[in-house]
């Protein structure tokens, strides 16, 4: 068996015709961000001047539209992946997408009730295959877990303190 080199892909310059062309298809397919497009656009060679060019029509013709791609992002990502909406917020924002655009997605979903029990599925689901010296060491496991979700610090301190039964533990300023 020889050791070959593996060909290189030539990255291909689109126009921006080829390009708003692409990107039909792909939008066509799955909600793409604005960020999303210009990213790809960047990628394909398109000058700056004619990726927002590209970006308008897609955004007149309703292929791109950023409020909707926040409401499905949230959606999914509260529902499949149990996320917070810290990390949430985050990803969105590399995404490209404005802040007025996550705040309503975020406020048209956020429901506490659900959102605690969520965590505490999450929570019981890491229980059970963590490792832990003692009750200190589980609890900190656990709250880095729900902090790493993207939930708020007083939220999953009181959802550890109530998954391992012990009283919660009022932290210092420093």
């Amino acid at each position: 068996m020889t050791d070959r080199p593996t060909p290189r892909r030539e990255r291909r310059d689109k126009t921006p015709e080829q390009a708003l062309a692409a990107l039909m298809r792909l939008c066509a397919r799955a909600e793409k961000s604005s960020g999303d497009a210009l990213r790809l656009m960047r990628t394909w060679g398109v000058a700056e001047e004619a990726r927002r060019e590209v970006l308008r029509k897609l955004t007149a013709q309703g292929f791109i539209d950023d409020a909707r791609y926040a409401g499905a992002f949230v959606r999914e990502k509260i529902r499949l992946a149990g996320w917070g909406a810290r990390k949430i917020r985050t990803a969105l924002r590399a995404k490209g997408v404005a802040d007025a655009a996550i705040d309503a997605a975020l406020a048209e979903t956020d429901d506490p009730e659900g959102r605690g029990a969520r965590l505490r599925t999450r929570l019981e689901r890491k229980l059970r295959t963590v490792r832990a010296a003692d009750p200190y060491d589980l609890r900190n496991k656990l709250l880095r877990h729900a902090l790493s979700l993207g939930y708020d610090y007083a939220e999953s301190a009181a959802a550890v303190a109530e998954l391992t039964e012990t009283p919660e533990i009022p932290c210092d300023d420093f």
